[in-house]
């Protein structure tokens, strides 16, 4: 009777065993469960030459792991960020201001600015003012930088004509920068303006000039103390107004009120409507919303409400619902996370 050949154990696998697939079926599939035991045959397969296919996931790995520049490309910087109309209400108070609310697809972004001293500081208040807190540090500067990795100047955008947005995934939606003077109007606007010049110079910021509306990556629009006559008349005007959404039919302010002037127009959601998000909303309440929302689209303007209670949790998300469900284009919001996964 022969004996049974030590080499055939799973103790004993030779070159010759290993490179046939047979072998694989006799081992115990307590021994297949094992990740170590797994894995060493696997070093084993590699060592004696033997080729085993890899899967989907071992490619990713081994591509990311070479810094191929097959995973590499100019606008990738906001690579898979879905914009979604989301305001970003006091976005200098973010850890990152800017970064953070791109980082969730907010499309809208807000800057209160204080003039001192001839110079543009962004906070809530004097007391949250730092030297380093600039309009441009903050704001102007970032934008350029990232405006200029989505525009790369190659043989391959050398017939481009307008430029490129700041989400790679729809670079045509302009980004919203509400500037929201703090200190006086008249005397704040110029230096604002001024400020905006490496926006302009380089063409990005969206113009209202011999008629035409040109929409560009970026929309400035003024609100707090921005002075609207001021700003109606700016020729060109690439610095727009933030429209009283409740007063759009008030003929005491004496303007006729459209997307050129003003693509934003905005209320105090408490005023104009009220419902705090628990319980029914009354149909007066839900009425009020409509009408305001239609007065401004009617005129080709969006429409904003701001201060909407932030808790409890369930009446926020209550008041989005209804606002959006009635038209409204802008969830004002705190919490970006939340708005972002609505």
């Amino acid at each position: 009777m022969s004996k049974t050949s030590p080499h055939t154990k799973i103790g004993y696998l030779t070159a010759n065993t290993l490179r046939s697939p047979a072998w694989i079926p006799s081992i115990p599939a307590t021994i297949l469960s094992s990740g170590f035991l797994f894995a060493l045959a696997a070093a084993l397969l590699s060592i004696l030459g033997v080729s085993s296919q890899p899967t989907i996931n071992d490619q990713i790995a081994l591509l990311q792991k070479s810094n191929s520049p097959l995973l590499r490309y100019p606008t990738q910087l906001t690579q898979n960020l879905v914009p979604k109309p989301i305001h970003s209400h006091n976005d200098y108070w973010r850890d990152v201001p800017l970064l953070t609310a791109l980082s969730f697809g907010v499309a809208s972004v807000e800057a209160d600015v204080f003039l001192i001293n001839g110079s543009l500081f962004v906070g809530h208040e004097l007391a949250a003012l730092t030297p380093a807190r600039t309009f441009d540090s903050l704001y102007v500067q970032p934008l350029v930088k990232l405006l200029a990795a989505q525009n790369p100047k190659d043989a391959f955008t050398v017939n481009s004509t307008k430029p490129n947005g700041v989400f790679d995934t729809a670079s045509d939606i302009p980004l919203q920068l509400l500037v929201d003077i703090k200190t006086d109007g008249v005397e704040t606007l110029p230096v604002v303006l001024k400020a905006l010049e490496p926006l302009r110079s380089r063409g990005y910021l969206t113009t209202f000039a011999n008629g035409t509306l040109t929409t560009s990556t970026i929309t400035v629009v003024g609100t707090g103390n921005t002075p609207l006559e001021q700003v109606k008349a700016l020729d060109p005007r690439d610095y727009f107004f933030d429209a009283p959404l409740t007063q759009l039919n008030d003929p005491s302010l004496n303007t006729t009120w459209d997307a050129t002037i003003s693509p934003l127009a905005s209320t105090d959601y408490a005023t104009a409507v009220g419902w705090n998000g628990l319980g029914n909303i009354s149909d007066s309440q839900r009425a009020n919303i409509i009408k305001f929302v239609g007065d401004a689209h009617q005129r080709g303007i969006a429409a904003r409400f701001w201060d909407t209670p932030g808790w409890p949790v369930n009446a926020r998300t209550n008041i989005w619902r209804e606002l959006l469900a009635n038209g409204a284009d802008w969830l004002n919001a705190d919490d970006l996370e939340a708005a972002s996964q609505f």
